[in-house]
């Protein structure tokens, strides 16, 4: 069978790249799809800020004989990013596509050509083409869960349909779970106990009345802790979140923020450590098939009572206070809070933690987390 690979101009074009998933998992029991919003943010020069930094993305589709849409991805440029590796890395990501033969290598090598005329020696994915937290990987191990907020499922197929393409394995990241009904581990709640006792530490949930403010506390931990990471292969595609970044995130998640479950920890009035979480609003997005209008905005109402699993976006320690246990108390001080606050919450799933990050997968496995899913990027270099 042959295939025509189209370039994305149409609206048309745009609903097709979003009705092939839905198509292709149906009424699969484990499949929740992404917001449909949030996917087209990415590629809206006007709300990613990744164009901005002279980034560049074109998205396709893969059409067999009879003009039947089989297959979409996406490919781009982030030279900020890229150019951090040697030689430097381009990327595809959003691959979605049917089980047939040859049309992984029609994907890949129309990949290799487009990096090419742009002056690339090869690209990594699936990634994204923007935030390094979110849609990123082929999920190859832990198929029998829902995908949690922000990830994505795929077909077990996929793994066979990429790897015929003989890439490198470029990273593979974990996603942890913890069972919330599972007592914490006595050592942690002694450390927990020893440093709730000194005056100079003080923890407290985010202030949803004092977003702007709290949201600029994350940030500076957060760029000052993955700018200066113990494993230093986790520096390089850090950039450091901006201060319009943070604006875009308090806008999008202050209807669905649970203050509980994201403490701030300081130690002499300095910002020292947090960890900030959201409700799976993919439990929403299976209901409403990935889209949200006004008529859907009823379910938000009480969804924060009723979620069953939330996830972690982004956690952190600034430097300076390493190896005070910060992380423990962050950890353990939000998971009494959960308990508390939120008592049908079942699960914990985060992390998205790379193999090669060994301390902090060490650190998440002695707090009790267990692997339960991963995501395979993969690389490819141009011929």
């Amino acid at each position: 069978m042959s295939f025509q690979v189209q370039k994305i101009e149409s609206q048309k074009q745009i609903e097709a790249f979003h009705k092939l998933p839905e198509r292709l998992y149906g009424n699969h029991p484990w499949y929740r799809p992404p917001f449909i919003f949030e996917v087209e943010n990415i590629f809206n020069r006007e709300k990613n800020e990744r164009f901005k930094k002279g980034g560049d993305c074109d998205r396709f589709l893969v059409l067999d004989d009879k003009d039947k849409v089989i297959g979409r991805f996406a490919l781009f440029i982030d030279p900020e990013k890229d150019e951090r590796y040697d030689p430097k890395l381009g990327g595809i990501g959003f691959i979605e596509m049917e089980n047939q033969p040859k049309i992984a290598e029609t994907i890949i090598n129309f990949a290799k050509q487009w990096h090419h005329e742009k002056g690339y020696a090869g690209f990594r994915g699936p990634v994204n083409f923007g935030e390094n937290d979110t849609f990123w990987g082929i999920l190859i191990n832990g198929f029998e869960d829902h995908n949690v907020y922000g990830m994505l499922y795929h077909h077990e197929y996929y793994e066979e349909l990429i790897e015929s393409t003989l890439p490198e394995k470029f990273d593979d990241l974990y996603m942890y779970q913890l069972d919330l009904s599972q007592p914490l581990p006595q050592r942690l709640i002694s450390i927990t106990d020893r440093l709730k006792s000194q005056k100079n530490i003080e923890i407290r949930p985010i202030d949803k009345k004092n977003l702007e403010r709290d949201g600029e506390f994350v940030r500076q931990i957060y760029n000052r802790a993955f700018s200066d990471q113990v494993v230093k292969e986790r520096e390089e595609e850090f950039i450091g979140i901006t201060r319009e970044t943070i604006r875009q995130m308090i806008k999008k998640l202050k209807p669905v923020l649970m203050p509980e479950t994201s403490p701030i920890v300081f130690v002499d009035g300095e910002p020292a450590s947090f960890l900030v979480s959201v409700p799976d609003l993919h439990e929403i997005s299976a209901q409403t098939n990935g889209r949200f209008k006004w008529w859907h905005f009823p379910k938000l109402i009480g969804f924060k009572k009723r979620a069953e699993k939330f996830r972690p976006l982004a956690f952190g320690t600034d430097p300076r206070f390493r190896g005070r246990g910060l992380e423990a108390l962050v950890f353990a001080e939000g998971h009494k809070w959960v308990r508390k606050h939120y008592p049908n919450l079942k699960v914990l799933e985060g992390g998205f933690v790379s193999e090669k990050n060994w301390i902090m997968r060490r650190s998440l496995e002695a707090l009790g987390c267990e692997i339960a899913k991963t995501y395979r990027v993969y690389k490819w270099m141009v011929d």
